[in-house]
């Protein structure tokens, strides 16, 4: 007769493979990550898309963002929305 016992090496074994096969459900059922999109327009286009912002509102934004230039800088941003907070008329840059 056979001896169906297992050693330790078979439980580490185990391990490793159900350890592995997490990982690849893992990897296959995760949501994959957006680069990250510096278009406003396109951001608009998406929200508008998913039925967030009406048609009118995203006229108005579009307009608007072809008015202003953009900011270039994250630090003429900050400061943009640092004086923008505290009453102050914001800056462009």
């Amino acid at each position: 007769m056979s001896n169906w016992s297992m050693g330790a090496d078979a439980w580490v074994w185990i391990g490793v493979w159900a350890l592995v096969m997490a990982v690849v459900v893992w990897l296959l059922v995760r949501e994959p990550r957006r680069g990250r999109r510096d278009d406003p327009a396109e951001i608009l286009r998406d929200r508008f898309a998913r039925g967030e912002i009406s048609e009118q509102e995203l006229r108005r934004a579009l307009a608007a963002l072809d008015d202003d230039p953009p900011i270039r800088s994250a630090d003429a941003r900050h400061r943009a929305t640092h004086h923008a907070r505290h009453g102050q008329e914001a800056r462009h840059d």
